[in-house]
């Protein structure tokens, strides 16, 4: 699918969220990379195969330092 130069990672990569993105649409929340995910703003993820990831965004409580 991808015809980038540096291949962007495939679907099934553990980085498929790097992919570009080919139809941003952050007015309605969600982007469609070249990889065929479905990225949403909450960090969910649809893949071409309808498996669903669930967001995965640091918690707040995690991302305070001490």
């Amino acid at each position: 699918m991808c015809q980038h130069q540096i291949k962007c990672p495939t679907a099934a990569s553990a980085d498929r969220d790097a992919a570009a993105a080919v139809a941003p649409h952050p007015e309605q929340g969600w982007s469609l990379l070249c990889n065929g995910v479905l990225l949403f703003e909450d960090t969910g993820e649809l893949l071409p195969d309808g498996k669903i990831i669930a967001p995965h965004r640091p918690s707040p409580s995690a991302m305070v330092t001490a």
